[in-house]
């Protein structure tokens, strides 16, 4: 199974793509989507769109894993990363791939069984995982790729 994980965001969109297949991962890419404050606001959903489509393309996946926003501060930050989070989710509705979600304390728990953990705990853990000599550098990517391992571990124990 082909699997995009995406930590959503409008700055940076961290994004991972892995293949799950007999309890083991292999990565097939992983980065950031960024963008910048000159843009225009909808300049941005739509690079962030264009970008994600350009991964649906060269990976196929079959299933798309985008964390779920938690916020407790900063309501304009919230506002605008939950429309970038639409914006992924809009695209992959128009490229009929399955959306799942996953707060943050679903995805602690499948990759480091602690759902406290810290983003150095994620981050070392998701290199462990994936067999990476370094962990990522971008947390965003790390949690992208926490995310795509989450729903590996769910959808194969029958949690979706």
């Amino acid at each position: 199974m082909i699997i995009i994980g995406i930590d959503p965001g409008y700055a940076k969109v961290g994004y991972g793509a892995l293949k799950y297949e007999n309890n083991s991962f292999k990565v097939l890419d992983y980065g950031c989507i960024k963008t910048s404050p000159p843009m225009k606001f909808e300049q941005r959903l739509l690079r962030i769109s264009e970008e994600i489509v350009r991964l649906y393309k060269e990976y196929s996946p079959e299933a798309i894993a985008v964390e779920k926003l938690f916020f407790n501060e900063n309501t304009k930050t919230a506002i605008d990363v939950a429309q970038a989070r639409g914006a992924i989710i809009l695209t992959a509705a128009q490229a009929m791939l399955p959306v799942f979600e996953y707060t943050p304390l679903q995805v602690k728990m499948a990759v480091t069984g602690y759902g406290r953990a810290d983003k150095h705990q994620v981050q070392q853990m998701v290199r462990t995982i994936m067999n990476l000599p370094k962990a990522p550098k971008s947390d965003d990517a790390a949690d992208a790729l926490a995310i795509a391992v989450c729903h590996a571990h769910s959808f194969t124990y029958g949690g979706q």
